[in-house]
């Protein structure tokens, strides 16, 4: 048995000012990279908007909510704990957490077997829809094998090295599904990409940073990191069950087409998050970790991670209401999806307060506040759980999307609790973003009026320059120099990284 004080790297623990460092170059590392992966990401996405039905993209929502579902089961936490954790992690905590998971895996992948059938009737699932939910599955063991290289990377908070992998699945997977959707594979077409992203990504990954797996589990290791672990995987857990788990009750409700709509509606919703909230999110946990016995640093801290996301999501999402029906116009094989425009414009109002509050979710985490987040999370819960279901069975698709929007605006609750705890400014990492992005938006909305039915590739073209140009004008007299400070220093980070 290893040695409990066998740590991993004793030289690896980082100070305050390394910490900041690495934090903002993390941020415009993965912001800079990923936004070139989310842009093929969209792309990709467009030509399977155009190639696939509602349906076979309802039975994609379907299959992947089940089997992400299953996934918060696959950890109990202790990822998280690791990541968490002040002291430099042992050996033994880094194969207790390994042992765990598979075990947790390879039951949760018998249990997905034993519940194909059930699925198969009450979902209305073809031979294709299963073999989707098998290869879902395996991607699902091949991404758990991942977990520890991606700790390590993580609490070093060396994401030069972490984006890449992201990089390599993400050009693959994208390339993969568009080719074989190309050729007429249909809803396959996901089943042949997702397993051949999950092999590329271990294998890249594990020659990035190597770690030789193995299989013990230690008593002390394990309780120590469960402390921190359950009562953190409890909230994830109810987050995946108000997320993935609405999302298989509204299956059965909507059928695989209604929940084509809405789950497309949804996912345009949320892009602009993809596109830099989770960059954000991925940094701040460690940083906040190392930062919490720092109240200014973290307040300051909070402040400027809030803006970022807000500064680049608000205008992101307003912009996306008012130009998707011009797609619709232009592109006639985006007609089918004219009835997911209206669910699309509700569901932003989520969009922009998660932009708020999954950072301060984050935060709570981070500083120990656990019980805060589960509290949250189970209001969220119940909220989702009562709402949609409900407006679903009497208003159908835009139902649904209502009752998100109010499980969003409920989020005024965590804002006030963490304003208590963390002295954050939210004036300027909300207010001032979202008032330049509304502004932004009108004069966006008049252009395209006066437009009218006379739209093109160069009008839409023209009326995305005029918006940005329009709201870094805005930007500037609302919030000031500050925003050209900020942009040069992820200038600077991105390319001194």
């Amino acid at each position: 048995m290893e040695d409990e004080t066998d740590h991993l790297d004793p030289t690896s623990e980082i100070n305050l000012e390394t910490v900041k460092e690495r934090a903002v170059k993390g941020v415009a590392v993965l912001t800079g990279r990923t936004f070139i992966l989310n842009i093929i990401a969209l792309i990709a996405q467009g030509v399977l908007w155009a190639y696939l039905s509602p349906e076979q993209f309802g039975v994609f929502w379907i299959v992947s909510a089940v089997v992400n579902f299953l996934t918060y089961f696959s950890d109990v936490g202790l990822a998280a704990a690791l990541i968490q954790k002040k002291e430099t992690p042992s050996e033994s905590d880094l194969k207790t957490t390994f042992t765990v998971q598979q075990i947790l895996v390879v039951t949760l992948l018998l249990v997905l077997y034993i519940i194909t059938p059930i699925l198969r009737n009450t979902h209305h699932l073809t031979e294709s829809g299963i073999t989707l939910l098998y290869a879902l599955g395996i991607s699902f063991l091949l991404s758990s094998l991942k977990s520890i290289p991606s700790v390590i990377l993580e609490r070093r908070l060396e994401f030069g090295k972490f984006v890449l992998p992201q990089v390599v699945e993400t050009v693959v997977y994208n390339l993969a599904v568009v080719i074989f959707a190309l050729k007429g594979f249909g809803i396959s077409s996901f089943s042949y990409a997702v397993i051949i992203r999950g092999v590329v990504g271990l294998v890249t990954i594990y020659i990035l940073q190597p770690w030789k797996p193995a299989f013990m589990i230690s008593k002390k290791s394990l309780k120590d990191l469960l402390k921190f672990g359950v009562p953190y995987q409890i909230n994830t857990l109810l987050a995946v069950v108000k997320d993935d788990g609405m999302t298989i009750i509204l299956g059965s409700i909507l059928g695989p087409s209604g929940l084509g709509i809405l789950g497309t509606a949804r996912k345009l919703a949320q892009y602009p998050l993809r596109f830099f909230m989770d960059n954000v999110t991925k940094v701040s946990f460690p940083a906040f970790s190392r930062m919490q016995h720092d109240k200014v640093e973290l307040a300051n801290s909070v402040t400027r991670s809030i803006f970022f996301i807000s500064f680049l999501v608000f205008p992101s999402i307003i912009g996306l209401i008012i130009l998707a029906p011009v797609l619709t116009q232009i592109i006639p094989k985006y007609s089918k999806w004219v009835p997911a425009l209206v669910p699309l414009a509700i569901f932003s109002i989520d969009t922009i307060f998660a932009a708020v509050t999954t950072q301060l979710t984050n935060l709570f985490n981070a500083i120990g506040k656990i019980k805060i987040t589960f509290k949250l999370m189970i209001m969220w819960s119940v909220l989702t759980v009562t709402l949609v279901p409900i407006l679903t069975l009497k208003y159908s698709i835009i139902g649904a999307s209502i009752g998100y929007a109010l499980v969003g605006v409920s989020s005024i609750v965590a804002i006030i609790i963490a304003k208590r705890l963390v002295n954050f400014s939210l004036g300027e990492s909300v207010v001032k973003p979202l008032m330049a992005a509304i502004f932004m938006g009108m004069i966006l909305f008049l252009i395209t009026k006066m437009i009218g039915q006379n739209q093109n590739y160069l009008t839409l073209v023209t009326e995305i320059v005029i918006g940005a140009i329009i709201y870094a004008l805005t930007s500037l007299l609302i919030i000031g120099s500050r925003v050209i400070v900020d942009f040069k220093k992820g200038i600077s980070a991105l390319t001194n990284r």
